[in-house]
C-alpha cells in the first residue's frame, strides 16, 4: 500500500475517477481535488446522494448505479470520513475499480485489507494534488 509505483500508476495509468463525496460545495476538499483531476485529463464521476452535476459531469447515488452507465471505474476516490469509508470498499470491487485511493487523513485499515485481497491497489491517507506536486 502506498508505494511509489502504486501511486505512480494510479496518476498515470488512469482516465474514469469515481470521487465519492463530490458535490457542488467549493468549500470542500473534493470540489477542488476534481478540478484539479480534470486538470490533468481525468474525467471525473461525482458519486453523492444528490446525484449532482459537478464541473460538467453527471453525479450518480452510489458506486454501483455509477458504474450501470458509465461503466468501471479505474480509481474510486474516497472523500469521506474514516468511519465510513470502508462501506464504498466492496461497491468499489463490485463495480471493477483498479484502485481504491482513501483521501489524506482518511484511515480504515480493515477495508484496505478487504481492497488488498480483492487485487485492489489501495492508496491510503494521500492526496492526488500532493503527490501530483511532488513530481513536479
Amino acid at each position: 500500500m502506498n508505494t511509489p509505483e502504486e501511486i505512480a500508476r494510479a496518476l498515470d495509468d488512469t482516465t474514469t475517477w469515481f470521487v465519492v463525496g463530490l458535490g457542488n460545495n467549493p468549500g470542500r476538499d473534493a470540489f477542488h481535488i476534481a478540478l484539479m483531476l480534470q486538470g490533468h485529463g481525468k474525467r471525473i464521476v461525482p458519486i453523492h446522494p444528490r446525484a449532482e452535476v459537478v464541473h460538467g459531469e453527471q453525479g450518480y447515488a452510489t458506486i454501483a448505479d455509477a458504474a450501470r452507465v458509465v461503466g468501471a471505474p479505474d480509481v474510486v476516490d474516497v472523500f469521506v470520513r474514516s468511519d465510513r469509508a470502508g462501506e464504498f470498499v466492496d461497491p468499489a470491487i463490485d463495480a471493477g475499480a483498479r484502485f481504491v485511493w482513501f483521501q489524506l487523513g482518511v484511515v480504515d485499515h480493515d477495508a484496505a485489507r478487504r481492497a488488498e485481497q480483492a487485487g485492489l491497489s489501495m492508496i491510503m491517507d494521500r492526496c492526488p494534488a500532493i503527490e501530483y506536486n511532488r513530481r513536479g
